[in-house]
């Protein structure tokens, strides 16, 4: 019997794939909770084979979040990793999470269930429509300075916020910024902002 948890903060998704995970005579629902924090506590208790974890939830802790906590914590648990849509960035940080896993929520319920058997067997398990975006992650060329300038201009700082917050001038920030969207051949800084966010560079 593999014993599953399922994170998922939407509780209606949540308890259909309960149910759908039910009705197979090898998978028991040990758990269905709906945050990364609950599947991390969950787990200490009911100790699952596999834990089904939405990317992307509230709290502190989102799925791969969560999923690299259960790697520290619960080494026995395997993670497989839903999500709605086959981000780039997403994929990196699941990779590099050592995930099971990594499946869209459109695919089949058989391949869901054949996914957690997979991946309680120890297996690697990566959802067809994904393979190609595996192949195109790009490294990061930004360095972690431009990161850093980045991530502020991405929460709205402008120019001098910025450079206050890490001790530079409001004219070498605006040169990293410049630096930053010619690196990513991006349009604007608002475009820069979207493409490092979506490969998960910041």
């Amino acid at each position: 019997m593999i014993r599953v948890l399922l994170a998922e903060d939407q509780a209606v998704i949540r308890g259909a794939l309960a149910a759908l995970l039910d009705l197979e005579e090898d998978l028991e629902v040990v758990g269905a909770v709906e945050s990364g924090q609950a599947a991390v506590d969950a787990a200490a208790v009911e100790l699952p084979d596999v834990a089904v974890l939405d990317i992307d939830m509230p709290g502190a802790l989102d799925g791969l979040a969560a999923a690299a906590e259960l790697r520290a914590r619960a080494p026995g648990c395997r993670t497989l990793m839903l999500t709605g849509y086959g981000k780039p960035g997403h994929l990196k940080r699941a990779l590099a999470a050592q995930v099971g896993g990594f499946l869209l929520k459109t695919a089949p319920p058989e391949e869901l269930v054949a996914a957690i058997r997979s991946v309680a067997r120890g297996e690697r398990v990566l959802d067809k429509a994904l393979a190609v975006t595996a192949w195109d992650l790009a490294d990061n060329p930004l360095t972690p300075r431009e990161a850093d300038v980045l991530r502020l201009a991405a929460g709205g700082a402008d120019a001098p916020d910025i450079a206050a917050r890490l001790h530079l001038t409001a004219g070498t920030v605006r040169n990293y910024l410049t630096a930053i969207v010619t690196k990513l051949n991006a349009r604007n800084r608002t475009d820069a902002v979207r493409i490092a966010t979506e490969s998960g560079w910041i």
